[in-house]
Parts: C-alpha cells; sequence; structure tokens
C-alpha cells in the first residue's frame, strides 16, 4: 500500500448482478427504489448498520448528493464523520452548507474556480481546486493536510473505475441485495471505458476474499483485500 494516501476501501451497495442504481435515469435510485420492493426491503437495514461502522473519512460525489437532496434538505446537525465531496457543478450553495453543518471536516474537491463553495464561509470548510482531476493527488492531500489515514469510497460507477485502473483500492466491501435489475444502460459497481483487445489488462484489480457473511433475508456481504 502506498504510505503516502489513505487506505481506501470502496464500500457499496449493489444488486447480485452488480447494478448500483435501479435504471439509466438520475430519479431511478437503490435508496429510493429498493424500500418499495417486497423480498428486498426486509433486509435492506443492514446495508445502513454496516455503514455506520465504516471509516470517519468518507467520500462521494456532488452528483450522488444532489439526488439525495442535499440541495433542498434543512441543516442537520454534526456527525463526527469528515466528508469528501467530488463536484463542479450539482452542489448549491445550500448544498455546500448543507455538508458544512453535517460534517467533522468537508473538503470539496473541484476544478471548477466559479464553484458556489467560494462564497461560502465555514470554519470546516477546506477546497481543493485543481486544474485537472487527479485521484491520486487528492488522497495524497487528504492525507498531508487533513491527516486523513483512511478513507471509505462511496462514488458512482464512472468514478469507482477511475479509482480501480489507477490503482488506488486497497479493500472492497461490497453488500449484495437479493435482486436483478439488468439493462445495459444501468450503472455497474465498476463502469467507465471498457478495455479493448487486451489493453490495460494490467489495471485490472484481483481480489482476495477476506470474508463471505451470509446476512440475514437473502443479504451477502463479501469482503475483499486488493492484491494488485
Amino acid at each position: 500500500m502506498n504510505k503516502e494516501r489513505p487506505i481506501t476501501t470502496l464500500y457499496m451497495l449493489m444488486s447480485v448482478d452488480g447494478k448500483i442504481s435501479t435504471g439509466a435515469t438520475d430519479d431511478m435510485d437503490v435508496d429510493k427504489d429498493l424500500p418499495k420492493i417486497e423480498g428486498v426491503r426486509e433486509g435492506l437495514h443492514q446495508y445502513y448498520e454496516i455503514e455506520q461502522t465504516t471509516d470517519l473519512w468518507s467520500f462521494n460525489t456532488g452528483r450522488v448528493q444532489a439526488k439525495m437532496g442535499v440541495n433542498e434538505k434543512p441543516l442537520p446537525e454534526r456527525i463526527p464523520v469528515s466528508f469528501v465531496i467530488l463536484d463542479n457543478h450539482h452542489l448549491t450553495e445550500h448544498g455546500v452548507r448543507y455538508f458544512s453543518a453535517f460534517s467533522k471536516e468537508f473538503v470539496l474537491v473541484t476544478t471548477n474556480p466559479e464553484h458556489p463553495a467560494f462564497g461560502v464561509e465555514a470554519g470546516n470548510l477546506h477546497i481543493i481546486l485543481q486544474k485537472e482531476l487527479s485521484l491520486s493527488e487528492m488522497l495524497m492531500t487528504l492525507k498531508k493536510d487533513f491527516g486523513c489515514e483512511r478513507i471509505t469510497i462511496q462514488s458512482g460507477g464512472t468514478l469507482n473505475g477511475m479509482f480501480l485502473h489507477e490503482k488506488l483500492f486497497d479493500y472492497v466491501d461490497i453488500v449484495v441485495a437479493p435482486v436483478l435489475i439488468g439493462g445495459k444502460d444501468t450503472a455497474t459497481l465498476i463502469d467507465g471505458v471498457s478495455l479493448r483487445n487486451g489493453y490495460g489488462l494490467d489495471t485490472l484489480g484481483a481480489l482476495q476474499l477476506i470474508e463471505c457473511i451470509p446476512l440475514v433475508d437473502s443479504y451477502i456481504r463479501l469482503r475483499y483485500k486488493v492484491i494488485r
């Protein structure tokens, strides 16, 4: 593991066929839709309960958070978790204030020098402005400047693919819901540009199983160490 960056864990909820959404549009989402499905909703609480035990630093995206309504929600009470949000245009000023109120430390990563966050004053708000997105530089800055030793990644399939191909995952922790979703345009755990004709095989992630834990209501938790 690279000692210059935090230890990373990809923690996600997915269907048996690897989908992390219920469809190809932003109004379709596992958090909103799975509670409506008999046979799936009964065990869904386990994913959120395990989530409460993950790292005290959490990485996500403005797009995902905007889908979850942070641009409209009332300001929450602070929790002892620090959030890192990658965003260029999905978070409004209210969304930034939401995370400033919610987080122990809130680090916004952006390539947009006109992001609304620059107009917000909050003692725990920090902005990493990059000319071009570099996940590896972001992680090294989080460790060097903010003391982040471990971080849980919960981003979308395309960004997960970037983490994977840049070899920035150390562990993978997946809760598998007992449902098949289908659809070639539905987001999967790892999306992004497909490999062609064998090129880039050195970027594939080989995994070593740490635990396979049967949960109740036909859910499964799979924990892996990334070994290459």
